[in-house]
């Protein structure tokens, strides 16, 4: 094989279809578009446009709603934190904050918060200081003899939460 001799393989390339080239082409005079209208000439779109008729867009209801002032919180599992400690990334005397799990590797930026979710097994007694958790995950860290603060709660929730 020589540089002069490499070239695409048959087929792989089209060329360009040339509209509006005379009658020969195939794609002369109208170039494809059909006869007059507003659809043949040039800089139309049309999306959308149903003849006159109300668009299915305006004639279904419109759904669901958002919260103006809804929490945004990043949710790590148990078994995360528990993979994260056996890497040394997090220190099982310090309470687990979401700076801390920031710093660790965990989470990649801190949004209004952290809610910790009960999958996976967590061993380790760590102390949580946290905007909310699940109760699978309060109970599992109570058993594995940790405990649970939460951010921006009131006491009663947070005895209810922890028990």
């Amino acid at each position: 094989m020589k540089l002069n001799e490499i070239r695409d393989n048959e087929g792989s390339t089209k060329n360009r279809m040339r509209v509006g080239r005379g009658i020969g082409s195939g794609k002369g005079k109208t170039g494809g578009r059909g006869v007059k209208g507003q659809k043949a000439r040039t800089g139309v779109a049309v999306k959308g446009f149903e003849g006159g008729q109300m668009p299915i867009h305006r004639r279904l209801p419109k759904r669901g709603f958002t919260p103006p002032n809804a929490k945004d919180y990043n949710e790590v599992n148990l078994g995360r934190i528990q993979t994260a400690l056996d890497a040394g990334k997090l220190d099982s005397g310090s309470p687990v904050t979401v700076e801390t799990l920031v710093a660790a590797g965990i989470l990649s930026k801190a949004r209004d918060g952290v809610r910790i979710l009960g999958g996976g097994e967590l061993t380790a007694g760590l102390s949580f200081t946290v905007a909310g958790t699940s109760r699978s995950a309060a109970e599992a860290i109570e058993r594995a003899g940790g405990s649970v603060t939460l951010l921006g709660v009131s006491a009663d929730i947070e005895a209810t939460v922890g028990a």
